[in-house]
């Protein structure tokens, strides 16, 4: 049976976009998920959401429990996940506003554990597409159909945070030939893998970070600003989206098999 989990970034925490609410708390072996999930039904689809920051935006990037949450997902029986995160555009053709339907990582993150396998057996997760090529072909279909800006593949440099990036590492991310740069995508997508889960990421650019002459630094000002105008249109595509997820056969899912040593 297909049950989407979304999980919401900054300026998602509490869109309302499905039917018949139930909250659920819960408790992981890896403690306790961001925030209550929320279940209910968009088309009929069972559907779980789960804001990423907290309900009010007080986890930062760094302290989120991306394991409970994952796990947190998981056991409510979510067979993928749809994520959406802001970002800052590291292209000048990524203009403020445009949708990514991300590809590709690059892990600078420091702090986080990204496994479930720290103990016990170990698990050498293959990653060599990290979103899963079907969701992702879904959410490309969408965005036409809806007109939205949309790049069809990008790759999103994770920083820790929750701090910005200096000049320096903004220019040195653009020579990498990423397009696009966050907190949270790491590791958010290796843990969705690990669990089984089909899991593919909506970005929203929201600023040029701090590379581009002719444009302010990226601000947290700018950002909620950005994503507050967006809200609609991420929650169309997901409403649109969901219903069109009719698939349970993966290679995400079978990936685990052959990870644990």
């Amino acid at each position: 049976m297909i049950k989407i989990g979304i999980i919401g970034g900054s300026g998602l925490e509490n869109l309302d976009i499905f039917q018949d609410k139930q909250e659920v708390k819960m408790k992981t072996p890896f403690g306790e998920p961001s925030s209550a999930l929320i279940c209910g039904k968009i088309s009929g689809i069972d559907v779980v959401v789960l804001a990423r920051h907290g309900k009010k935006h007080t986890i930062m990037p760094s302290a989120v429990n991306y394991r409970a949450n994952i796990s947190a997902l998981k056991r409510l029986g979510c067979t993928h996940v749809l994520a959406t995160t802001a970002c800052g555009s590291l292209k000048e053709k990524i203009k403020p506003g445009d949708f990514v339907i991300l590809d590709q990582f690059i892990d600078r993150t420091t702090k986080r554990i990204s496994t479930f396998f720290d103990r016990g057996k170990v698990c050498h997760i293959g990653m060599s597409e990290p979103f899963c090529p079907k969701l992702r072909k879904i959410l490309i279909e969408e965005c036409k159909k809806l007109k939205l800006k949309s790049h069809q593949r990008g790759t999103v440099v994770t920083i820790e945070g929750p701090r910005f990036s200096t000049k320096a590492e903004s220019a040195l991310f653009r020579q990498w030939k990423a397009d696009i740069i966050n907190m949270s995508a790491v590791p958010e997508v290796v843990l969705a893998r690990e669990a089984g889960i089909c899991y593919a990421s909506i970005a929203m650019s929201t600023d040029y970070d701090c590379w581009h002459p002719a444009e302010e630094a990226v601000t947290w000002e700018v950002i909620t600003k950005r994503m507050k105008e967006n809200a609609e249109n991420v929650a169309a595509l997901i409403l649109r989206t969901i219903p069109q997820i009719n698939f349970e056969k993966c290679s995400c899912k079978e990936a685990i098999k052959a990870a644990l040593v």
